[in-house]
C-alpha cells in the first residue's frame, strides 16, 4: 500500500510518501518539502496573513499533485500548531479545501504528542521500557510518557522555536536581555508542565529537526551516516552549544554543518526550550529518534486499515 502524509507544520509543508504494510517497516518512496515558516506569518491580530495563506494553498496544491503522480492510494493531510492557533484557522482551512480539494485535519497538541509517542515506541520497541518523549516544533513543545503504545500523559505547550523567536528574539543576534527574559519565560512554563508528568521513565527520547540539529552541533553523527546510527544529545553538550550560538548571528550559524539556513534563526529559542526541559525533568541525555509525528500518523492509519 502506498500512503502519503502531508504535514502542514509551523515551519514546513512536508509531503512524505511511503510503501507500507501492516507489521512491516514503512519505507520512504518520496519526500519533498517547502519552508513556509507559517508560525512567523501570524500577525499581531492572531491571524495567518494573506501572504501566508496564499503560500499555504500553493504548497498544498503542489503536494497534492506530487502525491497523485506517484500513485498514492491514501493521502493523510493534517496541520499542527501554526494553523491550529491562528484566529482565522477556519477560514484558512476552508480556502485550502475549496481551492485544492485537500481536507486538512487539524491535530490538537495532545494528539501530536500521542502520535509522536507511538512512532518512538515502534522505533525503539518494548525493550525501551517506560518512555519519555520530547518534541520541539515550530509552534509547540510536546511531552509524553508511558509504558504502552498510548502514553499515560501527553502534553503540549506553546513553546515552539518559531513562535518564541517571533515573540521574544527580535534582534539578530538577540541581546543578552532578550535571551534572559526568554529563559525565564520558558522555565516558568516548563516548570508547570513537569508537575503533570509521571516522575519515572527508563529512556528519554527526543525527536524533531531542532533536537537533531542541536545533537549534530554537539557531536552526533551527520545525517549522511544514515538513520540507523545511534545518536544522543547530552545536557552538557547542549549547554556548550547554547553558550556559543547565543552570540552568533543566524547567517553565521547557517554556515555550520547540520544547520539549515531556513531554521538557523530559530535554533537559539529551540536550544532554550531543550535545555530547560532536560534540566527541569532531570534528564542527563536523550536518544535522538528519526521517527516522529508523520511516522506516527502512518502507523496509526495502518493499524486502522488492517486491524
Amino acid at each position: 500500500m502506498r500512503l502519503g502524509v502531508l504535514d502542514v507544520g509551523s515551519n514546513t509543508v512536508h509531503l512524505l510518501v511511503v510503501d507500507a504494510h501492516h507489521s512491516a517497516h514503512p519505507w520512504p518512496a518520496h519526500s519533498e518539502k517547502v519552508g513556509l515558516r507559517l508560525a512567523e506569518k501570524i500577525g499581531s491580530d492572531g491571524k495567518l496573513s494573506r501572504a501566508g495563506a496564499d503560500a499555504l494553498v500553493e504548497a498544498v496544491a503542489k503536494a497534492r499533485d506530487a502525491a497523485a503522480s506517484r500513485q498514492t492510494e491514501d493521502l493523510l493531510a493534517f496541520a499542527t500548531s501554526a494553523v491550529r492557533d491562528a484566529a482565522n484557522s477556519a477560514a484558512v482551512l476552508r480556502r485550502v479545501r475549496d481551492e485544492t480539494g485537500v481536507d486538512l485535519q487539524v491535530l490538537s497538541g495532545e494528539a501530536e504528542a500521542i502520535m509522536t509517542f507511538l512512532a518512538v515506541r515502534r522505533w525503539f520497541g518494548w525493550s525501551a521500557g517506560r518512555l519519555l518523549v520530547l518534541d520541539i516544533g515550530g509552534g509547540s513543545l510536546e511531552l509524553a510518557s508511558g509504558i504502552d503504545e498510548e502514553p499515560d500523559a501527553a502534553l503540549s505547550l506553546p513553546l515552539g522555536a518559531g513562535r518564541l523567536t517571533r515573540d521574544w528574539l527580535t534582534c539578530d543576534p538577540p541581546s543578552p536581555v532578550q535571551v534572559e527574559k526568554l529563559c525565564e519565560y520558558v522555565d516558568e512554563q516548563v516548570a508547570k508542565a513537569v508537575e503533570k508528568l509521571p516522575g519515572r521513565w527508563d529512556r528519554a527520547v527526543a525527536t524533531s529537526k531542532t533536537f537533531r540539529t542541536l545533537g549534530r552541533l554537539a557531536g552526533a553523527a551527520p545525517s549522511s551516516a544514515g538513520r540507523w546510527v545511534p545518536r544522543r544529545l547530552t545536557r552538557t553538550g547542549l549547554h556548550q552549544v547554547f553558550g556559543f550560538i547565543r552570540r552568533m548571528p543566524s547567517a553565521a550559524l547557517a554556515e555550520m554543518d547540520g544547520v539549515s539556513a531556513g531554521r538557523a534563526h530559530q535554533l537559539l529559542a529551540g536550544a532554550v526550550v531543550a535545555e530547560t526541559a532536560m534540566r527541569r525533568l532531570g534528564i542527563d541525555s536523550v536518544d535522538l529518534c528519526p521517527w516522529a509525528l508523520r511516522e506516527g500518523v502512518i502507523l496509526r492509519r495502518l493499524d486502522i486499515l488492517t486491524g
